[in-house]
């Protein structure tokens, strides 16, 4: 298979013969992991639970895990799942790598859509299925919003959504939600949001594609689901812990597979999981982390905050030399956003993640400043 290297590798690549200016601290916004300390109740509970590791762990996940991500559900969007319609994973990525080479296992010239720019991981699938690609380019003209191709979406088998949207930050509301759970069913694709920003909203929660399947009167999900996880809420990407939620019958014959595909989470890891799945008041505390710094952000840049995401998508005259000019006189690395796009999709745009406690943050942003 041929896999595109990934963006970090083509920023290192970028920048091995650049020399950062010394005077600056090295810093970097390149990596959507939060810098946050992990809760200490998490950490307690998988110090508590280290003794199970003596155990082989369930690919369908303990019972207080489940309960645990369907509490979550019922607290933060009001829905009410069943355990069939739900499955523990081990974190998203490999979800969202392998759920594709399930579903489409048996089609023939089968059909993806996802966002352009994108989280690669989508197009990795793609090609691991052997599938055609299908964009949905988010521009600036259509204010980072899918584009909607009938005649195109008449020939997919899957599409991705990703809302609230890493990299450009921008956040489908329950209206464009619901004209999408209608376009499944219209044209009869398997429609699933990676939902792994949707607790970091500014402002006001924002709706599931769940909510929206519900909304429209697909009470059952058919053709719907959605992925979430505990990595970006409870700033514990290290625990790996994620879920798939929907459609039971998908998921019922999903669960087989993934039985073969050797992914169930250590038992401690569980454990500790499932008491950050089921608490949110740190998510809280970390949510005004953010909106702090998309304040400093705002003071210091001039942007508009959006409604959820850690991430900037900040326009530039040209995001290379944008990237290699502030690497070289400020020591600081961002990504450009034609690492994240295909077809000339991502170019004069930089993703900048805040990431950090609030003095970094500001430092970054100063020197961005300068660099503009």
């Amino acid at each position: 298979m041929n896999f595109e290297t990934y963006p970090f590798e083509k920023l290192n690549n970028l920048l091995d013969d650049i020399k950062p200016n010394s005077n600056y601290e090295p810093l970097s916004l390149t990596i959507g992991e939060p810098q946050f300390e992990t809760p200490k109740f998490i950490l307690e509970k998988l110090q508590e639970k280290a003794p199970l590791l003596n155990k082989y762990p369930k690919t369908s996940g303990e019972p207080i895990l489940r309960k645990a991500m369907l509490k979550y559900l019922d607290t933060r969007f009001n829905i009410t799942l069943t355990n069939e319609q739900i499955i523990p994973t081990f974190g998203t990525r490999e979800v969202l790598f392998n759920f594709p080479q399930f579903l489409l296992h048996d089609v023939e010239n089968s059909v993806i859509a996802y966002p352009n720019p994108f989280y690669q991981i989508y197009e990795g699938a793609a090609k691991a299925t052997n599938s055609e690609v299908i964009y949905l380019n988010l521009t600036k003209e259509n204010n980072f919003q899918p584009i909607v191709n009938k005649k195109e979406l008449n020939r997919c088998h899957f599409v991705i959504l990703n809302t609230p949207n890493n990299p450009t930050s921008s956040t489908m509301l329950m209206n464009e939600l619901e004209k999408w759970v209608k376009l499944s069913h219209l044209y009869n694709f398997v429609l699933l949001n990676d939902e792994c920003y949707i607790d970091l909203y500014l402002d006001e929660p924002l709706p599931s594609l769940l909510n929206a399947s519900i909304e429209v009167g697909n009470t059952d999900f058919k053709n719907i689901l959605v992925i979430n996880s505990v990595s970006k809420r409870s700033s514990a990407p290290g625990l790996r812990s994620g879920f798939i939620a929907g459609d039971a019958e998908i998921l019922k014959e999903y669960m087989t597979y993934r039985t073969y595909v050797g992914c169930a989470s250590p038992l401690p890891l569980q454990h500790a999981a499932s008491v950050a799945w089921a608490d949110q008041e740190h998510v809280d505390i970390f949510r005004e982390k953010y909106i702090k710094n998309f304040e400093i952000a705002k003071d210091i840049l001039g942007i508009k905050p959006p409604l959820a995401t850690f991430y900037i998508w900040l326009e530039v005259e040209d995001e290379i030399e944008f990237t290699t000019r502030l690497y070289r006189d400020y020591n600081l690395k961002v990504i450009p956003g034609s690492f994240l796009g295909r077809e000339g999709q991502g170019k004069g745009f930089v993703r900048l993640a805040l990431v950090y406690e609030e003095e970094k943050t500001r430092e970054a942003l100063e020197r961005i400043k300068k660099a503009l």
